[in-house]
């Protein structure tokens, strides 16, 4: 499994276009062929750019699911709005569809942030107010979170 690290500042243009920085494009260059899935994040206003492979995991665990019920049919529905594959291209640029910029807000300036499998598309004023605002129980979530490891 492909781990993703850094966090990056970039120019998106009007047309929603945003070219990769050489060090984060280096990191994607075993998988730039695969292709790459882009969707809306559950929880926030930013959007997910997957890998096409670890984006096929999470449909794998999604359809073990119990699919005929109605909160699955919702839940997938809301869960696949606007999701689109994307293609990088050779120099490193991806354009990302109008909805998506729309639903995130996205201005000029954006940041590119690794999610461990995933990368994070944000406007950059919006992401700036997400990290503060978790700043104040950052240290309760890691407490909670690794409290149980042994």
């Amino acid at each position: 499994m492909l781990h993703i690290i850094g966090q990056y500042d970039c120019k998106a243009d009007a047309k929603g276009r945003v070219t990769l920085p050489v060090s984060l494009k280096s990191q994607l260059l075993p998988i730039l062929e695969k292709g790459f899935v882009i969707k809306r994040s559950v929880f926030q206003n930013c959007l997910e750019l997957y890998p096409k492979e670890a984006y096929d995991e999470l449909m794998e665990k999604i359809l073990k699911k119990n699919r005929f019920s109605r909160s699955y049919d919702t839940f997938l529905r809301n869960f696949l709005a606007g999701t689109q594959p994307l293609q990088i291209e050779e120099h490193g640029r991806m354009q990302i569809p109008k909805s998506l910029v729309a639903f995130a807000g996205l201005k000029k300036e954006v940041v590119l942030s690794a999610v461990i499998d995933r990368i994070e598309i944000w406007d950059k004023e919006m992401y700036e107010e997400v990290l503060e605002q978790g700043q104040n129980n950052y240290a309760d979530l890691a407490e909670d979170i690794f409290s149980d490891d042994d």
